[in-house]
């Protein structure tokens, strides 16, 4: 059964190869925009979708597409209405997107109302490895399709800051308990048990080793291998630095209701100071100079292809 998928896979892919590498650039549809208020915002899009398109041209002209579909489309959020298809990022506003799209799709009435777990556990939306072959090659070729990112180590702060800094009950036990096994000399009895008080240096430590005693998690993965973005040719590239006005864009872009705004809560430890380039640099001050070059080349694709200034 699996040999039977897999031949029908590749037959489908033959054809996504075709179409998708180096991906075609189409234009926005920009019919439903009303006003000239967008078109700082549109100038920043259409600079965005043109630079990672010469990006990819350049990048991927000779690879071979290695990855089995269903594993290129997971993290990409369908909502059948607006004919959206989101690629989640995780830190760089998926919570507060993920409401929205819960908002289009009529599973609530508004953004604010719903809870954190509603959100991440609830299994409202569907993502697009649910839909057979034909279903993700037609949504793939028609629907709107988005990507928003981030500074990349300003994400992994911010995730570190999320995952250790607070008590949690999944990340300690399964990564903190690992890493401070691993990296850290004469651990107490007490660490090693509980995982808790993991170093942003040990950290580093874990996420740089090739033979890491824990795999890795979409919270720091690369945006390269979350979203594929240059074998996905995304219609909408925001960013975390212009959330808001990217969003709210994107959302006349799609035809969403004009009352339906982009929700600007900070979604958990709303006390915290939000994590910035001076919170990012406070971090970096832990690490040597060797460490925080080899942080930067782990991300180098995605501050290559989101043209992000290096730290």
């Amino acid at each position: 059964q699996l040999s039977g998928h897999q031949k029908m896979t590749e037959s489908f892919l033959s054809h996504f190869r075709e179409v998708y590498l180096p991906p075609a650039m189409r234009p926005l549809n920009k019919s439903l925009v009303k006003g000239d208020k967008w078109k700082d915002v549109d100038g920043a899009q259409e600079r965005r979708r043109s630079f990672l398109y010469g990006f990819c041209k350049k990048y991927n002209s000779q690879k071979k597409l290695r990855t089995h579909l269903v594993h290129v489309v997971s993290r990409i959020y369908v909502e059948d209405r607006h004919k959206i298809l989101y690629c989640e990022v995780p830190k760089a506003g998926c919570s507060n997107w993920k409401r929205v799209l819960m908002v289009l799709n009529g599973l609530a009435m508004s953004a604010h109302n719903i809870s954190h777990d509603d959100v991440h556990y609830g299994k409202h939306l569907k993502k697009l490895d649910s839909y057979d072959l034909e279903g993700i090659y037609t949504r793939l070729n028609t629907y709107t399709k988005t990507i928003f990112v981030r500074d990349p180590v300003e994400r992994l702060v911010s995730a570190f800051r999320d995952k250790f800094e607070h008590p949690n009950s999944y990340y300690h036990p399964v990564f903190g308990k690992a890493i401070i096994k691993k990296y850290r000399q004469n651990a107490n009895e007490e660490a090693l048990k509980t995982g808790s008080g993991v170093k942003f240096k040990e950290f580093i430590q874990y996420l740089l080793d090739s033979h890491r005693p824990v795999g890795m998690d979409i919270h720091w993965e690369q945006v390269s291998k979350l979203c594929y973005p240059c074998l996905i040719n995304y219609d909408f590239i925001g960013k975390f630095e212009t959330l808001e006005e990217d969003a709210n864009y994107f959302l006349q872009l799609v035809g969403a209701p004009a009352e339906l705004r982009f929700p600007n809560f900070k979604d958990r430890h709303s006390s915290d100071e939000r994590t910035n380039a001076e919170v990012v640099r406070q971090y970096l001050k832990e690490l040597s100079k060797q460490e925080r070059q080899l942080t930067y080349d782990f991300y180098y694709l995605d501050y290559l292809m989101f043209n992000y200034t290096s730290p």
